[in-house]
């Protein structure tokens, strides 16, 4: 991970272009860290690893019946039990 001021950026924008290829570049504004610069190939593992959350009753419909179509593992039956009244 590479820091460097807004400034520096401003005037070497293809170095650190160049560097974000190999890792985060972090941007500072007034000595604080303010933005990261990443490739794109990074932004796209990034977003696939981004996940929507749901409360159950807010589940789209779509969703509830794809989960109904999802086999479950032989191992998972030893928790049948925890359905039970």
């Amino acid at each position: 991970m590479n820091k460097v001021t807004s400034g520096e950026f401003q005037k070497e924008f293809g170095r650190y272009r160049t560097e974000a290829h190999k890792g985060v570049v972090i941007i500072t504004n007034h000595g604080r860290d303010d933005l990261a610069l990443i490739s794109v190939e990074e932004y796209r593992r990034l977003r696939q690893l981004d996940q929507q959350a749901f409360y159950v009753n807010e589940l789209p419909s779509n969703v509830i019946d794809e989960l109904g179509s999802i086999p479950l593992a032989k191992e998972a039956a030893r928790y049948n039990h925890e359905y039970e009244r």
